[in-house]
């Protein structure tokens, strides 16, 4: 299981950049991902372990600097958790399987769900 990788593993699996957002909680660049633009199709999958996290149909221009989306492809793939870091109330989104950090969770969206996945796309792999 993913979740018992060690850190010394974790660090050969993931660049410097990907360890630190996935494993220490960071934060990319706004903007610097290519997932920023909605894709057409496919599927995100998390970096860290493969699991399918969202569907590109999912997926709108929040124009936040990060790709989001107003729904997880299924709820038991993410898990949220409390975070208050930083002086702020926020919800964290972890991926479920292998645990590590993907972003926030805000109750600003423009769907229906009213749910906006602020996610760090370095986090992400995208498949047509």
């Amino acid at each position: 299981m993913d979740q018992e990788r060690s850190e010394a593993e974790w660090k050969e699996k993931l660049d410097r950049e990907t360890h630190h957002v996935m494993r220490e909680n960071g934060t990319e660049r706004p903007f610097s991902s290519a997932y920023c633009d909605p894709k057409s199709n496919g599927s995100y999958a998390c970096k860290g372990c493969g699991s399918v996290l969202f569907d590109a149909g999912a997926q709108f221009d929040a124009g936040c600097g990060w790709p989001s989306f107003d729904a997880a492809k299924e709820s038991n793939r993410i898990k949220e958790v409390l975070d208050q870091s930083h002086g702020m109330v926020r919800v964290e989104v972890r991926c479920a399987s292998c645990d590590s950090h993907l972003g926030h969770l805000f109750p600003d969206g423009p769907t229906a769900s009213g749910n906006r996945y602020c996610i760090n796309g370095i986090c992400l792999n995208h498949s047509s």
